[in-house]
């Protein structure tokens, strides 16, 4: 058996300042992408066309993402998801420069590729440690650079939607593409530990067989649940906001507060997991999430709203992460490429729908149908990730 690879922490860093970066081009997109749909498109039902198209980009990029990263290293892949990080930026300042909704719309969903790249680097955080009991914490550590960009994002739309008088939120699209430049010779910096010799040419099991083992069932049913309500509500919530009374600033401060409840957790989650293990910590995480559609229905105060959403930041923080650190019990070290796209593909092909509906269902069922709708979706995993914990106590040796 091949010896595990050095831990990498300039890696870590590294990992950490791109996917601070990296990560605060989705608050501009989606906090400008519906406005500037509504100056574009003479069709006021596609004015959240271009955030729809970007999650969808995000979707359908995992998989292409993940073959250039079996075939040519993580390295070159975050590269090029940088350089169309850029392009992306630029194509859509350029859409709104000319008034042109389809080439902004381009611009949005080719930045789905940059994103699947950066989603990808909690990935990357495992391949920087060699010890599997230090993987969780350097997942947490790499995810805590969403907090930055939490940060990031939103001022660099303050900062710069009038920047271009003539063009507004032009300016903000210019400030993603700067990002994703300054993002680039951190990437180019970033050197991880060699592929194990079992990584390279171990044995493999077919993708079909593993999809059928309970490890890979349970962790990806987590994270597809966890991300897939998270975003569904997140975009839901304004709406319903707005539609009782509350301004729109009062919303988007709100949606502040929940994106920094999504990773503020991060500096103590890998240690949680590291005392209590994955599947306590990702069920504490998904416990949190009911608690946030329990408080939700509980009545239609500021607090409310706020309180929900921030619940269910923790607790998508807490399941999330918690369900990458599961996966990577699921596949061997020749399997884990295939084994992280197809994941990726679920989990973002469900945000992606997540995207196109939340508001349709919200006009059609109602904002406490949604929310006591989600209660037993998380029921459901909470029986999962119990039935995995007997599972794995029937499976352990009993000390005599």
């Amino acid at each position: 058996m091949s010896a595990p690879a050095p831990a990498s922490p300039h890696a870590l860093h590294l990992l950490f300042a791109a996917q601070s970066l990296g990560g605060a081009s989705p608050p501009i997109i989606i906090s400008l992408g519906g406005l500037v749909g509504q100056q574009l498109s003479a069709d006021p039902t596609a004015a959240t066309l271009p955030v729809s198209l970007y999650q969808l980009g995000l979707a359908l990029s995992t998989l292409p993402a993940a073959w250039v990263m079996q075939r040519h290293g993580r390295r070159p892949a975050y590269v090029l998801g940088a350089v169309l990080g850029v392009l992306s930026g630029l194509i859509a300042a350029q859409g709104i420069a000319q008034q042109d909704f389809v080439l902004f719309c381009l611009g949005t969903a080719l930045a789905g590729f940059y994103a699947a790249c950066v989603q990808s680097y909690r990935f990357a955080a495992i391949d920087a440690v060699g010890d599997p009991g230090l993987q969780a914490r350097a997942i947490s550590r790499v995810m805590l650079g969403g907090l930055i960009a939490a940060v990031i994002g939103p001022q660099l739309v303050i900062w710069t939607r009038d920047a271009l008088p003539m063009t507004p939120f032009a300016g903000s699209f210019y400030g993603q593409a700067a990002l994703a430049l300054l993002a680039l010779p951190l990437l180019l910096a970033l050197r991880l530990p060699p592929p194990t010799q079992a990584s390279v040419s171990g044995p493999a099991r077919p993708l079909g067989a593993i999809v059928r083992t309970p490890q890979f069932i349970v962790a990806c049913t987590a994270g597809v649940v966890s991300y897939g309500l998270m975003a569904f509500l997140m975009t839901a919530t304004p709406m319903a906001m707005v539609g009782c009374g509350f301004s729109v600033g009062e919303a988007a401060l709100g949606v502040q507060w929940h994106v920094l409840a999504m990773f503020a957790p991060s500096f103590v989650t890998g240690r949680l997991m590291a005392r209590w293990g994955k599947l306590p910590v990702t069920a504490l995480g998904l416990l949190l999430t009911g608690a946030s559609g329990v408080i939700a229905l509980m009545g239609l105060e500021l607090l409310h709203f706020w309180g929900a959403l921030i619940l269910l930041g923790v607790g998508w923080n807490f399941s999330f992460i918690g369900a990458t650190a599961l996966l990577t019990e699921s596949y061997r070290p020749a399997e884990r490429a295939k084994v992280q796209a197809l994941n990726d593909f679920l989990v973002f092909g469900t945000v992606a729908l997540a995207s196109f509906g939340s508001g349709r269902l919200l006009h059609t069922a109602g904002w406490d149908a949604i929310n006591a709708g989600m209660l037993p979706l998380v029921a459901a995993v909470l029986l999962m990730l119990a039935a995995q914990a007997w599972r794995q106590r029937a499976a352990t040796p009993t000390a005599v």
